[in-house]
């Protein structure tokens, strides 16, 4: 397997040659820079040391087309160097920002992975992504992240066949941190090359298994893929896709054994092994070009990912399909617009997120984006600066007593540190101190504080925690354990008033007689006092009760007429009841009437009249000599702004509906009873009842036509 970069042929030995080779490009400030730290390299370089040779590292560097203080800190970065040179003369040689860059190199160095493994839980992968987050925010020029990278690649070329103990230790470790370390900043060619090395080291037999098994057949593969993106090639332009481009896309062994070992198949059998790519000019020709590629070979339908309309969670964007091509052999076939493809090879590492398993984010997205820039714009100091800035404007990382690793939000304090930890420790939590010494509740935490909290024997928040603007949290999570404590110390008030309001809705609905153990069960609570306890809070409804009774008490000369709100007198109220006055209403909840519909009333035996929609199902089923108690009546004056309707929405699962779904109906300033979701896998489809209340039918369409136009969305229809 070639990699993108190793000293085997480089002259090391020729300071001459060298000299040439780093300064190709450089004024002659930079060039003069260079000698200097060239002349400090070969004045040691034969002395032993523990790193990687550092000119080794500055020509790797210089192939990524690195900047001059990036080389210098490189060369100057090994321990020898460091021993040597004293802060001063470092300073007079090389000035003040590349002093603090090789600062930075020297501590990434020094720092043991292993050493911070053993203080905390390395082994979870939590773990270890807060500790190469934490990195990333300490560091402060992240150049010198980049230099540790290289590095370790050159140390693991120099361990590869090698019988040194360490090599294991050290290829676990990057692959553990390194690897999606540099995944993170967008190096993708770098992450393909130490996993591999780290691959080769840790399973040298797979590794030349897989490295044989294509080598024998890499003449062949690179015949087939050439006739295969011929012809798709020429497809394409007999279908007028005249902006597309098509090309061959190679895989790395790593990634060809994670996926052999995924689906538990022999490099033989994997589909991407033969692997194309499209890229085109719009998104339309995206699926133009997907239904070309279907139409002319076999598509194999569990390969098929739509990342396009449903983009990872690092924002990835792409149409991903296997088809059984020439020949009866299998081809996978990526198709991107040039956007997306410029932003997945600068912006979003490709296959990041089920490859390094975490979560992605736009904050994720510039790093990479300012990271690229850096190797390559001319103006790199402001660059690096601005790209420090981001990096610390997100999150904080602290350490516990035991070394393990805790990501805040920015602005965090030691009590949402507490919290953070376990609930109880910030309930009982009555002091703090940081790095040994004792600090105020609302002190700021920095990035590598140790903290440490000072806790009482029972807990006893204060309700100033919960104020925003005394500054004690940051966190919204820790605000509700403070607020849900409260609530629990709150219990016995809520059951008594959740017991007053309970006694008043049965008095109005005339229901007095009912039975509340049954009422409660019928509500999911086994006690009755927890019953009582939630109403008190406000978690259950005067609208929830209300559909609890209708179950429990219904009328048996007609179906589900009790009334959602308390009955009014007529006449100059919601309801007029023609040539009637003084007559009790209430809305029939079998249909749900809102204003405008067009309605009827229906005389009841002991309830006044029931409205119902003129539609209602009810009402048309009713016998003749019930149509009898039927009597015109229309709106009237003084409607209210809160019917209860319920909508039913069918439409294709994505992620994100409900989201959106959600967010649609907060953005109409709607207040929602109750969402019930159903998904049918077979179907892919997802079905949605939500119970709103509006104030009109107007109200209704608009909102049921903005459900409508939500991506995905099969239909939006009226139930009640």
């Amino acid at each position: 397997m070639k990699h993108s970069f190793s000293s085997e042929g480089y002259a090391l030995d020729d300071p001459l040659r060298m000299h040439k080779v780093l300064c190709e490009g450089c004024t002659d400030s930079e060039g003069r820079l260079l000698s200097d730290a060239l002349a400090v390299y070969y004045s040691h370089v034969d002395e032993p040391t523990f790193y990687p040779d550092s000119l080794s590292v500055a020509l790797q560097l210089k192939a990524m087309r690195a900047d001059v203080p990036t080389l210098v800190a490189a060369l100057l970065g090994g321990d020898v160097a460091q021993r040597q040179l004293e802060p001063e003369r470092l300073r007079s040689h090389f000035g003040p920002a590349i002093e603090k860059l090789i600062k930075e190199v020297h501590w990434l160095n020094e720092l043991s992975m292993q050493d911070i493994s053993t203080m905390g839980t390395l082994g979870s992968r939590d773990q270890a992504e807060l500790i190469r987050r934490m990195l990333l925010a300490i560091v402060e020029d992240i150049r010198a992240v980049l230099i540790k990278l290289a590095f370790r690649t050159q140390r693991l070329y120099k361990l590869v066949g090698e019988n040194d103990p360490s090599a294991t230790g050290v290829a676990e470790e990057t692959l553990s941190i390194y690897t999606p370390l540099a995944n993170r900043l967008g190096l993708g060619q770098l992450k393909w090359e130490l996993e591999d090395l780290a691959f080769r080291i840790l399973d040298g037999q797979t590794y030349k298994r897989i490295a044989k098994a294509l080598e024998e057949s890499r003449t062949e593969r690179e015949q087939y893929i050439a006739n295969f993106v011929s012809a798709l090639d020429a497809k394409l332009k007999e279908e007028s896709v005249h902006s597309a481009y098509v090309f061959g896309r190679p895989k790395h062994l790593y990634s060809i054994w994670k996926k052999m070992r995924a689906k538990r198949l022999d490099v033989t059998d994997l589909h991407d092994v033969r692997a194309v790519r499209v890229l085109v000019d719009s998104l339309r020709d995206c699926y133009s070009v997907l239904g070309i590629v279907h139409s002319t070979w076999q598509p194999i339908t569990r390969e098929f990912d739509d990342y396009i309309a449903n983009p990872k969670p690092n924002g990835y964007q792409s149409l991903h399909t296997a088809v059984v091509g020439l020949e009866g052999k299998v081809v996978e076939v990526q198709i991107r617009t040039r956007q997306m493809d410029d932003d997945a090879e600068n912006g979003v590492a490709a296959h990041w997120a089920y490859k390094e398993g975490g979560k992605a984010d736009e904050s994720i997205q510039k790093r990479i984006t300012s990271l690229r820039q850096l190797l390559e714009d001319d103006d790199d100091d402001q660059l690096v600066e601005g790209f420090t800035q981001q990096l610390d404007a997100q999150r904080v990382y602290v350490f516990t007593p035991k070394g393990q690793v805790v990501d805040l939000s920015i602005g965090s304090t030691p009590l949402d540190f507490a919290y953070h930890v376990h609930s109880q420790i910030g309930h009982r939590c009555r002091g703090a101190k940081v790095n040994g010494s004792i600090v105020a509740l609302t002190y700021q935490l920095r990035n590598g504080d140790q903290v440490e909290i000072l806790t009482s024997k029972e807990p006893a928040p204060s309700r100033d925690w919960l104020n925003k603007s005394s500054g004690y949290l940051v966190s919204s999570r820790a605000r509700a354990k403070v607020r849900s404590w409260f609530n629990a110390q709150d219990h016995e008030q809520h059951v008594a008033d959740g017991r007053l309001v309970l006694e008043r809705e049965l008095k109005r609905f005339r229901a007095t007689g009912i039975s509340v153990e049954r009422l409660a069960k019928r509500l999911k609570f086994d006690k009755t006092v927890d019953f009582f306890a939630a109403i008190g809070k406000n978690d259950i409804t005067n609208a929830q009760i209300a559909g609890a009774l209708e179950h429990l008490d219904q009328p048996k000369d007609l179906i589900k007429l009790t009334p959602s709100k308390s009955p009014t007198a007529n006449g100059s109220g919601a309801i007029n009841v023609r040539g009637v006055g003084n007559l009790l209403t209430s809305m029939a909840v079998c249909c749900n009437p809102v204003p405008y519909d067009q309605i009827l009333g229906f005389i009841t035996k002991t309830r006044g009249v029931s409205i119902h929609r003129a539609d209602c199902k009810n009402i048309l089923n009713l016998r003749e000599h019930e149509r009898e108690r039927l009597i015109d009546v229309e709106w009237g004056e003084d409607i209210r702004s809160d019917y209860q309707v319920s909508v039913r929405l069918e439409a294709f699962d994505r992620t994100g509906l409900l989201r959106d779904v959600s967010t649609t109906l907060a953005n109409q300033n709607t207040s929602v009873s109750a969402i019930t979701t159903h998904t049918d896998k077979d179907t892919q489809t997802v079905e949605m009842h939500i119970t709103l209340e509006v104030g009109s039918i107007g109200d209704l369409a608009g909102i049921m036509e903005k459900l409508r136009q939500q991506r995905n969305v099969r239909f939006v229809e009226r139930v009640t």
